[in-house]
C-alpha cells in the first residue's frame, strides 16, 4: 500500500484545513474582515503566543483540564457501570427509564443556575456540569450495547452453566465495548461543551471564562484562541477514543 493510501485521511484533511486557513489569512490581510467582529489566523497566533508568555493561558488550560478530567472520569465510570446494570436487568431499566429519558432530553445549560445554587461557584459546579453533560451519552450507549448482545452467545454461555459474573466478564462487557466507546466519544464532545458553559456562567478563570471575556470586550482574537484550544482538545480526545475503539474491538466475542 502506498504512503498516500496509508495516510489519505490525514493528507486530505490537512490539505483542506491549510487551504481554508490560507484563504482566511489572505482575506484578513486584505482588510476584508473587521477585527471588531472577527479575527485572522496570524492575529490569533500572536495572541496565543502572548498569552502563553505573558498571560495566564497555561493556568487557564490547566484549570479547565482539571475540571474536564474530574467530571468526565466520574461520568465514564458511573455511566458504564449503571449502563451495564440497566441494560442487563430489564425491570430495573423499566423503573428508571422515565427519569433517564427526561434528564437526557433536558438541555444541560438550563440546569446550570440550579447547579450553581447547589455547588456554588467553585470547582465542583464546573465538574458537575461536565459530569452531567458526559454522563447521559455514555449511559444510553452502554444500555444499548448490553441490549444488543447476541442472544445465541448468551444461550450458549448459560448452556455451559456460566455464572452471571462469568457472562458479564466474557460476553456482556466485551460485546458492549463498541457501544461504550461510541458513548465515550460522544461524551467527550458534550463534556467539552459542559466545561466551557460552566466556566462561562460561574467562573473567573479557565478557557470558558476567557471565551466569555473575549466576547464581552470584543477581543475576538482572545475569543478565537479559546475556541481553537477547545477544538483541538476535541480532535485529540476523539482521536484517542477512536484508537481505543480499534484496540479493544477484538474483545468483542464472535460466533
Amino acid at each position: 500500500m502506498s504512503f498516500f493510501r496509508r495516510h489519505e485521511a490525514a493528507i486530505l484533511g490537512g490539505a483542506s484545513a491549510l487551504a481554508v486557513v490560507a484563504v482566511w489569512e489572505a482575506a484578513w490581510r486584505a482588510g476584508w474582515i473587521s477585527p471588531l467582529f472577527f479575527s485572522g489566523p496570524s492575529a490569533i497566533a500572536a495572541r496565543f503566543r502572548e498569552d502563553v508568555v505573558e498571560g495566564t493561558l497555561l493556568a487557564d488550560m490547566a484549570y479547565s483540564g482539571r475540571n474536564f478530567a474530574l467530571g468526565f472520569g466520574l461520568a465514564t465510570v458511573t455511566g458504564v457501570v449503571l449502563g451495564i446494570l440497566l441494560g442487563w436487568y430489564r425491570r430495573l431499566r423499566l423503573l428508571v427509564d422515565p427519569f433517564v429519558n427526561a434528564l437526557y432530553a433536558t438541555p444541560r445549560i438550563a440546569m446550570v443556575p440550579l447547579i450553581i445554587l447547589w455547588f456554588g461557584i467553585g470547582i465542583w459546579s464546573k465538574v458537575f456540569v461536565v459530569f452531567l453533560s458526559a454522563f447521559f451519552p455514555i449511559l444510553v450507549n452502554t444500555i444499548a450495547g448490553v441490549k444488543a448482545l447476541d442472544a445465541d452467545l448468551l444461550r450458549a454461555a448459560r448452556a455451559f452453566c456460566a455464572s452471571d459474573r462469568q457472562i458479564f466478564t466474557t460476553v456482556a462487557i466485551p460485546g458492549s465495548v463498541p457501544f461504550i466507546l461510541t458513548g465515550v466519544r460522544q461524551g467527550v464532545a458534550h463534556g467539552l461543551i459542559g466545561v466551557v458553559v460552566g466556566e462561562m456562567f460561574a467562573g473567573s478563570q479557565g478557557i470558558g471564562f476567557m471565551i466569555a471575556y473575549g466576547g464581552q470586550t470584543f477581543a475576538t482574537d482572545t475569543l478565537f484562541v479559546g475556541v481553537a484550544i477547545v477544538a483541538f482538545a476535541g480532535i485529540l480526545l476523539t482521536w484517542m477514543a477512536e484508537r481505543l475503539q480499534q484496540r479493544f474491538s477484538r474483545w468483542r466475542p464472535s460466533r
